[in-house]
């Protein structure tokens, strides 16, 4: 969220109850900062691709690690040792099953980095005073200014919900 409105609420109810109307209302770039979470916000928020990420990159870890053992013990260095088969595939097991780990392990990190846009350096929300308490016992909702719906009625929406002030960020603010 580069700009639009964001609100200020002293408890989760007031909090919740604007995350779940501006939702209704049909607003789809909406972001929240609390200091715990919140139920009726979190149930709400869009299934995470991180799983179905970590599965792929486990999947391909094993399969890498098994294609570089089956080819080196098979393919480029045939040795014969008492007899056992070039392809063994119970031999493959431990050390594919371990690549697949440290692939998801690694992929799963990449992707939360990724999909939650760290590192960042600067929020336009450190600009706002008092955003550091949402740490300690405030919640704020942010409407980003790129969302189709985002028009005056943001502000009416949150002040009735009871926000304690609501605040215009980034660009042109």
């Amino acid at each position: 969220m580069r700009s639009g409105l964001v609100a200020e609420f002293e408890g989760p109810d007031g909090f919740e109850h604007a995350f779940v109307r501006l939702r209704d209302l049909g607003y789809t770039r909406v972001e929240s900062w609390s200091p715990y979470p919140v139920r009726g916000v979190v149930t709400r928020l869009p299934e995470s691709i991180v799983p179905w990420i970590m599965l792929a990159g486990g999947l391909t870890g094993a399969a890498l690690a098994y294609l570089v053992e089956w080819w080196c013990n098979a393919y480029a260095y045939r040795l014969d040792v008492g007899g056992r088969p070039y392809d063994a595939i119970p031999a493959y097991i431990p050390i594919a099953f371990e690549t697949g780990v440290l692939f998801a392990a690694l992929s799963g990190f990449v992707a939360i980095l990724g999909l939650s846009g760290l590192p960042r350096l600067h929020h336009p929300m450190f600009e706002v005073d008092g955003f550091e308490r949402v740490a300690v016992d405030r919640f704020w909702i942010g409407v980003d200014a790129a969302d189709p719906m985002f028009d005056d009625a943001v502000r009416e929406v949150l002040a009735a919900a009871g926000a304690l002030r609501c605040e215009r960020i980034g660009e042109g603010s």
